[in-house]
């Protein structure tokens, strides 16, 4: 327990000194591990013999046990919120925002039974009017941007309920039909995640041989349309580099009026692995796979310079403004 202590301290003053050079946004994760220190401390607030994922769906056919555990939703009302307020305040205790993993979590979670596997499961529900209210109070607190991953199977009328609180939400390239220049402006718009192929993956198919090599759902036809995609605006012949598909990809974002915009170091890199292979826990190296440079050699790479420059959609030659200058204000605000 000391050790661990120890290295929460470390990750805590490592978090710090990057906050002090840069506006961060943090990830909160949907859950927790059950042998955890949230699920030690607040363990009459926990769902028993239950663990969280996604039920089979296109994207996944086998569903999804992330193993991990869930707060009892009126035990967690009982008590106030008080293990999801704590959550929120420490997220946001130097960073300029908060990514909500899985943010759908906040009104129902998919609940697998010990020994069942995903199509086993039901959907729990949450009190999310209550929670979103907590999360837009906390995000004018510390004047915070909050985004809502809220891709996949969203319940009716979810997405509407984000933005009148004023989330941003989550578009991505590969999953979008409407041409940039259509998408949201209250949304952080990128072209793949840690749960997609990186486009180097997906334009030389190593991602789908890899797929194949784990025995996971790999179809041919649907990589294929998801390349088409990359190419969609008058993109690079598919001869072309992987590099001119990653750069025409972020150019296709610059375009849109999303408030934010991201690249994955994977890109930047041009790394043919994916970080996550869902679905395949125990099976792959998840979350384990080492970039080919060190991070302080990652922003000297050519690409690095070329995305930064296309997704500041600043003039050439016009100062940009310092994120101290800029501020940080929250679209709930």
């Amino acid at each position: 327990m000391r050790f661990h202590a120890w290295v929460q301290l470390q990750l805590d003053r490592q978090l710090e000194e990057a906050g002090a050079a840069l506006p961060l946004i943090r990830d909160l994760a949907v859950g927790f591990h059950p042998g955890g220190a949230d699920a030690w401390l607040w363990q009459d607030l926990v769902v028993p013999g239950v663990t969280v994922g996604a039920p089979p769906d296109s994207f996944n056919t086998r569903g999804q046990d992330w193993g991990i555990a869930a707060f009892h939703p009126w035990k967690l009302r009982a008590a106030g919120y008080a293990p999801f307020i704590e959550t929120l305040r420490a997220n946001l205790r130097e960073g300029a925002g908060l990514r909500i993993d899985h943010v759908m979590g906040l009104q129902r979670l998919w609940c697998i039974p010990s020994g069942g596997g995903p199509a086993d499961g039901c959907y729990l529900g949450y009190p999310a009017g209550d929670l979103l209210g907590i999360v837009a109070l906390e995000s004018v607190r510390h004047r915070a941007t909050v985004i809502g991953e809220d891709l996949g199977t969203v319940p009716t009328g979810f997405r509407s309920r984000l933005r009148r609180r004023g989330l941003l939400s989550y578009v991505v390239l590969l999953f979008e039909d409407l041409p940039p220049a259509r998408w949201p402006r209250q949304a952080l718009a990128a072209v793949t995640t840690h749960d997609l192929p990186t486009v180097t993956g997906l334009w030389d198919g190593s991602d789908l041989r890899a797929r194949r090599r784990s025995g996971l759902p790999a179809s041919a036809a649907a990589t294929l349309e998801l390349v088409e995609r990359l190419r969609q605006g008058g993109g690079p012949a598919r001869d072309a580099e992987s590099s001119a598909a990653v750069v025409h990809a972020h150019r296709r974002l610059a375009g849109s009026p999303c408030t934010l915009l991201a690249a994955t170091l994977e890109d930047v890199a041009e790394v043919q692995e994916r970080p996550n292979q869902p679905g395949s826990a125990g099976e792959s190296p998840n979350w384990s796979l080492a970039l080919p440079l060190p991070r302080e050699r990652l922003q000297e790479l050519p690409m690095a310079r070329q995305l930064a420059g296309i997704l500041a959609r600043k003039p050439v030659g016009r100062r940009r403004p310092s994120g101290r200058e800029q501020g940080v204000r929250s679209p709930l605000n």
